[in-house]
């Protein structure tokens, strides 16, 4: 694996944050058509990055030989403008893509792992996602410890929960 070294997510990595969500929606070569205007201007994908961070947001960047590569973060949805992966409120949801260069090659499980750490030591209790049918990337959120609990068109919509997170409890071991 390169030289890959994982950083929170800071403000001015919005502009990144909005390609990661373009790579996330382009992640099949056969379907590649989004540009970062178009996610922009469809609400149901820019308020994934919006006026990043907002309270509660929080994410890393990998940077890979020195170059941003990928980035993960969490931000909450309410019921009345859910995410992909809504679950339920409280419940934050993941985004994670990786720059095509840098795929499989490992950056995705160091991101994933470097936020969900982030997650229990904030004292989380549940993280949700959603991801494509197809999408090699269920693998890697299946070997995390998520499951499916739904499905949003072509989509599944996972969780991971940590019972000994609950609210009041700490974050628990590791």
């Amino acid at each position: 694996m390169p030289n890959v070294i994982i950083r929170p997510a800071r403000a001015d990595d919005a502009d990144f944050l909005a390609d990661m969500v373009v790579a996330a929606v382009n992640w099949s070569p056969s379907d590649a058509h989004w540009t970062r205007e178009r996610v922009l201007a469809t609400r149901e994908l820019a308020h994934y990055v919006v006026g990043w961070p907002r309270p509660g947001d929080f994410g890393v960047v990998a940077l890979a030989d020195g170059e941003r590569a990928g980035a993960a973060w969490f931000r909450e949805f309410p019921a009345d403008d859910p995410g992909y992966g809504f679950v339920r409120p409280g419940v934050p949801e993941l985004t994670l893509a990786v720059t095509e260069p840098w795929r499989g090659r490992g950056v995705g499980r160091k991101l994933l792992h470097g936020l969900l750490a982030e997650a229990r030591a904030r004292g989380l209790s549940a993280v949700s996602l959603s991801v494509a049918s197809g999408n090699r990337a269920a693998r890697l959120y299946v070997q995390a410890g998520f499951r499916v609990v739904g499905a949003c068109g072509d989509s599944d919509t996972m969780l991971l929960t940590w019972p000994d997170n609950a609210p009041g409890r700490g974050a628990g071991p590791d």
